[in-house]
């Protein structure tokens, strides 16, 4: 492998991205130096900690274990030298707001027993949908996830005609999946995990089926200290290979270019020969590059579709937490609506779907005895205005529908409550118009249309994150700091 010996590397912004390419570069030998803007490193995988409770602020869910363990892999060492997994069972358990209640079951055969329950012949079609997303994975993951293909050239290849036969590359996935199921409630838990992606189903390519694979088959798990506990495994390792950070120190400007930038930051500045940015990548371009290195102008990235915002709701609660499981779903029987007000017609929901998160049914280190830990997420446009008015009727609603559609009251029992909110995303993150995720994953914005990893602009400045491919999410991210790193020691390896 070629070597990055004498390299010096600064990585602008540690979420996982971040910190996958500083463990891939120091690897190869790079002096690297992460600078973190926040107190703590892992991105918006961060911990929020009040008086014994702890909270993930940011992602939740502990999916596509493989990746974990083939990132892990490539320096020796398995997730387990870190942490320890638990499979969730049931995976998740939706409440629809018309009195129905499903668990998702960890066992296949009863979840094929679940859709035929609703109905005739739905087990066997999940059966063969399941078949189709597992090959839509496989192929997915090994030849174009796991092989960067970000560039129109990268498709002009026998290889890649070869195995994209077969697989569901048009058309979104409301139509894919309407030709499995006709019930609308099974149409919904087979499009669920879009949200994963930031996308609707009437944006988001049928390709993404794949997400069925990750959800049904490979299994739904908790890491021991939840997923900020994963940030810091990942931190951990690049500490083992010689990686240094700097919190608390955002970056204000980043100028030069190969073998001769300039790193500002709010407490002094870093030379380096090169640069990663694992910041947003519209606020990279826009806010701390001069006009003549950006890529991109104004107009491109007013015109993107940006994955939802959320409005959070962190709850430290006395007593238990019943009916909910560790991952609960609550949804309209028409979702259709909450989705035309996140990207056709901007706006906070009337009657919104959202996400509970639940820790402490899984984890008694997360909240003091006899207390329990929650969090609710309600995906909402990117951008909305949430003034602190607008922030208190919409967590009266949501508490309201929780009494409603969940049966559980928690008024009286909440002893901590923080809230996080669009403007909380932009602030904390530089995050564009306040999205929570990035980049959606709609037809126009996956695989050579989503932004490079490779600046066009300077020679020497890097991108990567869930706005470069393969895209969002925590395995994506990891992914796209090998992709990354390998560009970098492709250009200037010795």
């Amino acid at each position: 492998m070629e070597s990055l010996s004498d390299r010096s590397v600064v990585v602008v912004g540690s979420g996982f991205g971040g910190l996958s390419a500083a463990c891939y570069l120091a690897d190869a030998g790079a002096d690297v130096r992460v600078v973190e803007r926040n107190e703590q490193l892992g991105g918006r995988a961060s911990l929020l900690e009040r008086d014994g409770f702890r909270f993930d602020m940011g992602p939740s869910w502990y999916l596509m274990p493989d990746v974990f363990e083939r990132f892990f892999g490539h320096f020796d060492r398995r997730p387990a030298d870190y942490y320890g997994i638990e499979r969730l069972d049931p995976h998740y358990r939706i409440f629809f707001k018309d009195g129905d209640r499903v668990d998702v079951p960890a066992d296949r055969e009863a979840a094929f027993a679940l859709f035929e329950g609703y109905e005739d012949g739905a087990g066997d079609a999940l059966r063969d949908y399941l078949d189709r997303a597992e090959y839509t994975y496989e192929v997915g993951m090994e030849k174009f996830v796991y092989v960067d293909r970000s560039r129109y050239r990268d498709w002009i290849d026998l290889d890649v005609l070869r195995n994209a036969r077969g697989l569901s590359l048009l058309g979104t996935m409301d139509e894919h999946v309407s030709t499995y199921f006709d019930h609308p409630k099974l149409q919904q838990i087979a499009q669920y995990s879009l949200v994963f992606l930031g996308g609707a189903p009437t944006n988001t390519p049928a390709l993404y089926n794949l997400m069925s694979h990750v959800d049904f088959n490979l299994g739904v798990y908790y890491p021991e200290g939840g997923m900020s506990g994963v940030a810091d495994a990942v931190a951990e390792l690049g500490s083992e290979l010689g990686v240094e950070y700097d919190t608390d120190r955002p970056v204000t400007g980043i100028e030069g270019e190969s073998e001769a930038f300039t790193v500002r930051t709010a407490d002094g500045s870093i030379d380096a020969d090169l640069v990663v940015s694992n910041a947003d990548y519209a606020h990279t371009e826009r806010d701390l590059l001069a006009p003549q290195d950006r890529q991109y102008d104004d107009e491109y990235w007013d015109g993107r579709t940006y994955a939802p915002s959320a409005f959070l709701l962190y709850l430290g609660v006395e007593g238990d937490l019943e009916p909910l499981a560790h991952h609960t779903l609550v949804l309209p029987t028409d979702w259709d609506a909450h989705f035309e007000s996140i990207f056709d017609d901007p706006g906070w929901p009337d009657d919104p779907a959202y996400y509970v998160c639940a820790p402490s049914r899984t984890d008694d280190d997360v909240a003091p005895d006899g207390h329990s830990n929650l969090f609710v997420l309600v995906p909402v446009a990117a951008g909305l205005d949430d003034t602190r008015e607008i922030r208190q009727r919409f967590r009266d609603l949501v508490l309201d529908d929780l009494e409603t559609t969940v049966g559980i009251d928690l008024r009286e029992r909440i002893v901590v409550e923080e809230r996080f909110c669009v403007s909380e995303f932009a602030d904390r993150y530089n995050s564009e118009r306040g999205t929570a995720l990035g980049l959606a994953h709609t037809l126009r914005q996956t695989a050579v249309f989503r932004p490079p990893h490779r600046s066009s602009a300077v020679d020497g400045l890097y991108y990567t994150g869930a706005y470069t491919n393969p895209g969002i999410g925590v395995p994506m991210c990891l992914i796209s700091g090998q992709h990354t790193a390998e560009k970098v020691i492709t250009d200037h390896g010795a």
